[in-house]
């Protein structure tokens, strides 16, 4: 039997595998977010929703669960994406929880998740997904700040909100000219759930439950669209299929993951698969000669070329990877981590030259992603070489700031604003830090017995 020919096989395979190494962690990926996207704005737009306003974050967890919180904040398990058979099914069930937000059903459960509702970032390996927890240092590409996302205790809807949320998903899927044949597939897939004790569900259908009727109003509400037959294209298909091995690459152990992908499998997604696992299995070599395949086939793709270049950043050779990270931004300008990726190479070959093209990038990704902290931190770097001690010191400020460390925030926003000059934009942005991150008198009575101690 092969490991996926079942959803159970599947669920207890990743469970074992990379559970423990992931835990339930907030990853970055360019290439996995860009797709995302593509889905979720013309159904958010069709919800009469702003995008901009909308985050989505993906969380490195092989259960079946997605959900939202805090207001307009998406979060998907990779168990999730993994599961879609086509990018339908995916889209259906970012449509059914974008109907939840629509409807505003977190206003109205009064114990809501208030402990997910911070942005905590999980540093990608130069564009690929690997979990830490606390910030990113300058452990190889480790590109955003995070912290552990850890146990999360999800909402229950109610069975009058589940159906809004359906009858809601159904609208905008045909708003934008799509089926929500996938979105009942999806639940036709794991309808046995119903009949499954509470502990033994997975986490979505614990949130969402599952039932017969539920199901049949659902199929006949999809069936009702003009646009019920319309099929996912077979490049719609194939992208879905090479994140799939992406995500796999990157979360199971390599052993699985040969398993999965053969060497008699030469598909695209197999051979990203086998390319991250095989650098995963320290056989760098083999690694390299799978992304020259992918590159030979789609020299154009910024994501091999970032994969290229992590693998030889993390292997110890950063000015090698200065060239496949350069081609990566070049092929995908307006994305921040490609750029922070660049940034970190150049910084880490100790070239007083690179410098200035490492601070041009990290102040584009910042333009983006204001709230970069790993970004801030590499700002840092490049300010404390150039002999701006002061300008290093707010960088560190903006860092901890947007960590969520008011106290750290506000000595070192103290230490720069004294040394940056009078009416200057940082010394504006220094006072600014300084003063929205004042201690409360609480944490002044903690530092002051820190300091008694």
């Amino acid at each position: 039997m092969s490991i996926l020919k079942t959803v159970a096989a599947a669920c207890v395979f990743a469970v074992a595998t990379y559970t423990p190494a992931f835990g339930q962690s907030l990853i970055r990926d360019t290439e996995i977010e860009h797709m995302l996207r593509d889905y979720a704005d013309p159904i958010l737009v069709a919800a009469g929703l702003q995008p901009a306003d909308v985050d989505m974050y993906i969380v490195a967890d092989p259960s079946l669960n997605a959900f939202v919180t805090g207001g307009q904040n998406i979060f998907l398990h990779t168990g999730i994406i993994l599961e879609s058979g086509t990018p339908n099914q995916l889209k259906g069930v970012i449509a059914h929880e974008t109907g939840h937000i629509a409807g505003a059903h977190l206003a109205r459960v009064n114990d809501g998740i208030a402990a997910a509702q911070a942005p905590m970032y999980v540093s990608l390996g130069l564009g690929v997904l690997a979990a830490l927890a606390g910030e990113g240092g300058a452990a190889g590409a480790l590109l955003a700040s995070s912290q552990q996302f850890g146990a999360l205790s999800f909402m229950t809807y109610s069975r009058a909100q589940e159906a809004s949320a359906d009858q809601a998903g159904l609208q905008f899927m045909e708003a934008t000219g799509q089926s929500a044949q996938g979105l009942v597939q999806f639940f036709e897939r794991f309808r046995y759930q119903e009949v499954m004790s509470n502990a033994r569900r997975y986490p979505y259908f614990r949130s969402h439950p599952l039932s017969s009727e539920r199901i049949a109003n659902l199929r006949g509400g999809a069936t009702e669209s003009p646009y019920y037959e319309t099929l996912d294209g077979p490049e719609e298909l194939a992208r879905l299929q090479r994140i799939q091995g992406k995500i796999y690459g990157f979360l199971a152990e390599p052993e699985f993951v040969f398993y999965r992908y053969p060497e008699s499998d030469q598909s695209l997604p197999a051979r990203y698969a086998r390319a991250v696992a095989y650098y995963h299995d320290a056989r760098l070599e083999r690694a390299l000669e799978e992304i020259a395949s992918l590159l030979a086939e789609e020299p154009e793709n910024p994501y091999f070329h970032e994969l290229h270049a992590q693998m030889l950043f993390e292997s110890g050779r950063p000015g090698q990877a200065i060239a496949p990270n350069r081609r990566s931004v070049e092929l995908e300008p307006t994305a921040p981590l490609l750029r922070i990726n660049l940034a970190t190479s150049l910084i880490a070959t100790d070239d007083p030259d690179h410098l200035e093209e490492a601070s041009q990038n990290l102040r584009v990704a910042l333009d983006i992603e204001p709230d970069n902290g790993f970004a801030w931190y590499q700002l840092s770097i490049v300010h404390e070489r150039n002999g701006d001690t002061a300008l290093a010191q707010l960088a560190i400020a903006e860092q901890s700031y947007a960590a969520g460390n008011r106290q750290r925030a506000h000595q070192f926003a103290s230490r720069a604003r004294t040394a940056l000059e009078i009416g200057t934009p940082a010394w504006v942005r220094a006072t600014e830090i300084e003063s929205v991150s004042l201690p409360t008198e609480a944490e002044m009575r903690q530092i002051r017995r820190q300091q008694r101690n």
